[in-house]
């Protein structure tokens, strides 16, 4: 009986089991799962859902391919669907079951959030029952029909300016010339001179005529060119079928003069895009490629416009399904004096004399300037030698110009003021500093120096430092810096010592990154581990590096009582903040202030030709040697930084490359003082 009893309650458990087993899904959890692959954009999983109606409206590869087109289209992200369960279904044999569900995401065009009534029908396939969505379009975007299309409209913002102190645009919003043709009227005859004209191939012309959209008639755009290009245009509208529209475009009214600091902006790349997916770029905007136009672009650029629409079938209006308004980029406001910048630029791109200047592009130098206010820091002027035209940059270069400007040996592409450069003797007044502080110089103290070059002892083997300025007397710190005296500064560096003087030139900046607008490379000190490396260095050779802003930087502390004033570029910086204070006394400072007035004042001063009648220069002139060891041929830099001593808002410095047998340090003497008495 007991054994009876205990199959009957096995035979009542497997009942339940293979009940259990058998039940049906509910309507409920097939839309719950439908949503979990919906809420990861798994739409050919999400097709399988569909009911047999649905099925018949479209196929599963049109189903996937165009959901999935238009969520990327869209940028669909964070896709949040919210389900409430029924507590029970009021009827076990129900054949239809509906459910409401909040839709939200984001967008290209912002926040796109609606309610929606899901319907579930009960199908039989496979000789199994299951429920299935009986889906519409309505289901992805409310109110998309059978027969609508979802379109974007993009607004392009406003670029941002960028303008100088007063108000002058350096990167400006105008307007060029689009050079198009007339689709079927261009002849055979017509293509190779304007492909000629416009600086293209014939090929490249003909895959424009191409295009599959191109229909005779329509004008078929080819190239911008600048309004100031009368000619070309010209010569381009006597082909005939050649027209020309105004579209506005980025201008860059300084050209040649502000190219390496300003930049140019250009169409996207593929690689680019990818690199800002995240930051609201699209395929259709233009960015900045170089300069300031590239260090400032998402401030310049502003945000697009987007508004998502659904274009409706027939005669009725559109559907706005999202929209975010346009935003202007903003203007940026340098200190940067246009004016100022393109003298300068003017100076330093003239050609110069000298046995080798016909090794020299005509004379025609490479090298870099810079000013700056040593008072407040505003710096006035950033300028590379030699340059490009941004503007044509910003149109597009041929091929060959293109090429053209990567194989210059002048390397016009490079922005020497961010470089850093060995100074040569324009480091001596900051060795000087560095004694001073440390007390192992004393600027009365003659020092014994007799021949043209020295070396501590026999240790140094064939290595001397040699001087250029030979006298029988002894030198102090003055007479040092007039004459520009190698061994001075080598020995002063030796008495200072490795630890103290890298410790005093991170005090003036060197290895620090400075803050500045304009990404600089960090000055450096390089190794120091023998006593020629500290020697050399001293008189800013060995491996120490400078940026000509950092050096700027380094010569305010002679005209602020011994601070450092920082370096600023955007016009709403603070003025006057003290970078590094009191870096020497205010006596110490004005010690060595007094001797850079005598480098220029001083008939036997290096930069004695810088002087002028009531316009008191200060500064100091350098020669730095390229080369890899002593006794070899190099070429040389020279360098030369001054201010007016009686009202120091402007200083000025300079280096020139390849000055070797064309009048050295001199070259940048003078023509840093053509430009000041171009500004008096």
């Amino acid at each position: 009986m007991r054994k009876f009893a205990g199959l009957l309650v096995f035979g009542l458990l497997l009942v339940f089991v293979f009940a259990g087993c058998s039940k049906e899904p509910t309507p409920e959890d097939r839309f719950a799962e439908y949503i979990a692959l919906w809420k990861q954009q798994k739409f050919a999983k999400m097709y399988d859902y569909l009911s047999n109606d649905a099925k018949e409206k479209i196929t599963k590869e049109e189903f996937t391919s165009r959901y999935q087109k238009i969520y990327e289209d869209l940028q669909i992200t964070d896709l949040k669907i919210d389900f409430k369960r029924p507590k029970k279904d009021k009827k076990e044999d129900q054949e239809q079951a509906r459910y409401s569900f909040n839709a939200k995401m984001n967008s290209i065009a912002g926040t796109i959030q609606f309610t929606q009534k899901a319907q579930l029908q009960k199908e039989e396939r496979d000789n199994k029952k299951n429920w299935y969505v009986d889906w519409n379009t309505e289901y992805i975007f409310p109110k998309l029909q059978e027969g609508d299309t979802i379109g974007l409209s993009t607004i392009t913002p406003k670029r941002g300016e960028i303008l100088d102190r007063n108000g002058s645009g350096l990167a400006a919003n105008g307007q060029v010339y689009e050079v198009g043709v007339v689709a079927g009227k261009l002849a055979a005859s017509e293509i190779d001179p304007l492909a000629s004209l416009l600086k293209m191939t014939p090929e490249q012309i003909n895959k424009a005529l191409s295009a599959s959209w191109v229909k005779p008639g329509l004008f078929v755009p080819l190239k911008k060119v600048s309004m100031e290009d009368k000619d070309r245009v010209a010569q381009l509208i006597a082909l005939g079928p050649v027209q020309t529209r105004k579209v506005d475009a980025r201008i860059y009214p300084y050209k040649e003069a502000a190219a390496q600091l300003v930049g140019y902006v250009g169409a996207i790349t593929a690689d680019e895009l990818a690199k800002r997916k995240d930051k609201g770029y699209t395929s259709q905007d233009v960015i900045g490629k170089r300069g300031l136009e590239q260090v400032l672009d998402e401030e310049l650029k502003g945000e697009s416009g987007v508004k998502i629409i659904i274009k409706k079938k027939g005669n009725f209006d559109d559907v706005v399904l999202a929209e975010k308004p346009v935003v202007d980029g903003k203007d940026v406001k340098l200190t940067i004096d246009a004016d100022l910048q393109e003298v300068i630029y003017a100076e330093l791109s003239a050609e110069i004399g000298g046995a080798d200047a016909a090794n020299s592009a005509g004379g025609a130098p490479a090298g870099t300037a810079a000013a700056m206010n040593p008072v407040n820091g505003e710096t006035l002027a950033l300028v590379s030698s030699p340059s490009f035209d941004p503007n044509q940059a910003s149109l597009g270069f041929s091929a060959d110009e293109w090429k053209a400007l990567q194989e210059d040996a002048r390397q016009p592409l490079t922005t020497r003021f961010t470089q850093g450069y060995a100074p040569g003797s324009v480091m001596k007044p900051i060795t000087a500093a560095v004694g001073l502080t440390s007390g192992a110089v004393n600027p009365e103290e003659q020092v014994a120096i007799l021949g043209p070059k020295w070396q501590k002892d026999k240790s140094w083997g064939g290595y001397f430092v040699t001087r250029v300025h030979v006298g029988t007397e002894p030198v102090n710190l003055e007479k040092a810096l007039v004459f520009s005296d190698n061994i001075y500064f080598a020995q002063s560096a030796l008495k200072i010592g490795k630890d103290a003087f890298t410790d005093g030139l991170k005090k003036f900046g060197f290895e620090e990154k400075f803050d500045f607008p304009y990404p600089l490379a960090t000055s450096t000190i390089g190794d120091l581990g023998s006593e020629i490396a500290l020697a050399d260095s001293g008189y800013g050779q060995g491996q120490i590096q400078m940026s000509i802003v950092h050096l700027l930087a380094s010569y305010t502390p002679f005209v602020n009582n011994g601070n450092m004033i920082k370096p600023i570029l955007l016009d709403t910086e603070q003025r006057t903040q003290v970078l590094k204070e009191a870096l020497v006394s205010g006596e110490q400072a004005g010690l060595i202030a007094a001797d850079l007035r005598k480098v220029v004042a001083d008939a036997s001063g290096t930069a004695h030709r810088a002087e002028m009648a009531d316009y008191p220069l200060a500064g100091k002139t350098g020669t730095a040697e390229i080369k890899q060891k002593q006794g070899e041929t190099g070429t040389e830099n020279g360098w030369f930084i001054a201010y007016n001593t009686n009202v120091p808002s402007l200083m000025i410095a300079m280096m020139v490359e390849d000055v070797e047998g064309r009048g050295g340090s001199q070259i940048p003497v003078e023509k840093v003082k053509n430009i000041y008495m171009k500004l008096r």
